[in-house]
């Protein structure tokens, strides 16, 4: 399921996204391939996404979050061209700095529009492999449960809002050195009715049912960088899929 937003960013090969405000033009969703995939970074500019002038740009055809620690911010790049609910999104990211830590977004929500901070669920992600792989909730808006999930673990969250955990095929450590790191990693993220499963270079990291009434249905999409670092993370080949909203 897609829904409009209400504002967007268009800016060349190079320049850094701004901030802009609800009365900017909106993007237009670019039309779906052959296999129902929407490509949402076109790998030329920044098109369809809003953030801090100054931390995001395209180089190289890829999307480039950057700080120095001094300046850092917990900022995050937004897809504004519409919410996400059920879907399936690949991309690719690395990290080109020793240190770092970044996340994809999802079912979140912008909860500081002057800074450009999201909150909610999180695919993990960080420059040294320590939580690829897991599902946060950023800032505490899907209740306030930090790793929701942990690499190597099916967890589910029931209607009382109790944690139950289970352990995956692949354990937590094995699935670490399937991680990249420094270099390209493959993603697929699919977020289906109250089922998330994050899946890393082929290997599922993390199997997630959020039965709990904090459980997020709806919101933007967003990539993070985290404050407290001089870093750069990338990403590159954006695509998604709407799922039936009907689950």
């Amino acid at each position: 399921m897609l829904k409009p937003l209400l504002f967007s960013s268009f800016l060349g090969v190079g320049l850094c996204v701004s901030a802009l405000s609800a009365d900017e033009a909106k993007a237009e969703l670019p039309k779906a391939d052959a296999d129902g995939f929407v490509t949402i970074f076109n790998g030329k500019d920044l098109t369809g996404w809003g953030g801090l002038d100054g931390f995001w740009s395209v180089k190289d055809g890829v999307i480039s979050g950057h700080e120095t620690k001094a300046g850092s911010k917990q900022t995050f790049l937004t897809f504004t061209a519409a919410k996400v609910a059920n879907f399936e999104l690949h991309y690719q990211y690395k990290f080109a700095t020793p240190d770092g830590n970044s996340g994809v977004q999802f079912r979140s929500k912008l909860i500081d529009p002057a800074t450009w901070r999201v909150g909610g669920y999180q695919a993990d992600c960080d420059a040294k492999a320590g939580y690829d792989g897991s599902i946060y909730d950023e800032a505490g808006v899907a209740g306030g449960r930090g790793t929701m999930s942990n690499r190597g673990e099916k967890t589910t969250w029931d209607a009382d809002n109790k944690r139950h955990n289970d352990k995956l095929a692949e354990s937590g450590d094995a699935l670490k050195g399937f991680i990249k790191v420094g270099d390209w990693n493959d993603v697929v993220l699919v977020a289906n009715g109250n089922h998330i499963v994050y899946t890393i270079n082929g290997h599922v990291t993390t199997d997630l049912t959020d039965e709990s009434p904090k459980a997020l249905k709806e919101g933007v999409l967003a990539l993070q960088l985290h404050a407290g670092y001089t870093m750069e993370v990338q990403f590159k080949d954006v695509r998604i899929k709407f799922l039936d909203d009907s689950k």
